[in-house]
This record gives structure tokens, sequence and C-alpha cells, in this order.
């Protein structure tokens, strides 16, 4: 059975991750079916704890955008823009 935390976001990744795809807290509630205020304390790491479906949310919007979420793999947790992003010209 896999950890039910698996597959998850830290909130300096989500902090990074807005950033690379110039996305505001707003953007990223709206595009996850969130409020902004969750987001917020998320990357303000308030006390409060989310849930995993809501954790995985805001990841999988983050990765619509572009933004890769890198495992902590030893080197350390991170984000990089995903290779295959289409350009400008490539969208008609």
């Amino acid at each position: 059975m896999t950890d039910a935390k698996n597959n998850v976001i830290s909130p300096a990744q989500c902090r990074a991750g807005r950033a690379l795809v110039r996305m505001n807290q707003q953007e990223l509630a709206k595009a996850a079916e969130v409020s902004t205020k969750t987001v917020a304390d998320f990357e303000r790491e308030i006390e409060r704890q989310l849930n995993v479906r809501t954790l995985r949310a805001l990841r999988a919007a983050l990765e619509a955008a572009g933004v890769e979420i890198i495992p902590e793999n030893g080197g350390g947790e991170g984000v990089r823009l995903k290779k295959d992003l289409p350009q400008e010209t490539d969208v008609i």
C-alpha cells in the first residue's frame, strides 16, 4: 500500500511553482477548486492541516500549468518547468 502523503506538494514547492508559471494565488485557487485563503494559508505555512485531496488538487493545477514537482530524493525537493511545454507559437 502506498503512503497517503505520496504525490503531494510542500508550501515551498507551491510558491516556487506559481512563480515559474507566473500564476497568482487566486488563479491557483480557481484552478485547484479551493479557496484563495486555503492557498495563502498553505504557502505561509499556517498551522492548518490540509487534506491529501486538497494537496493533490494544488499539485495537479500546477502540473497542468507546466510545473514539474521534484520529490525529495537526497538532493532536496524542488520544482522546474516541464520540458515539453508548448511555446506560444505552438498554440493555435
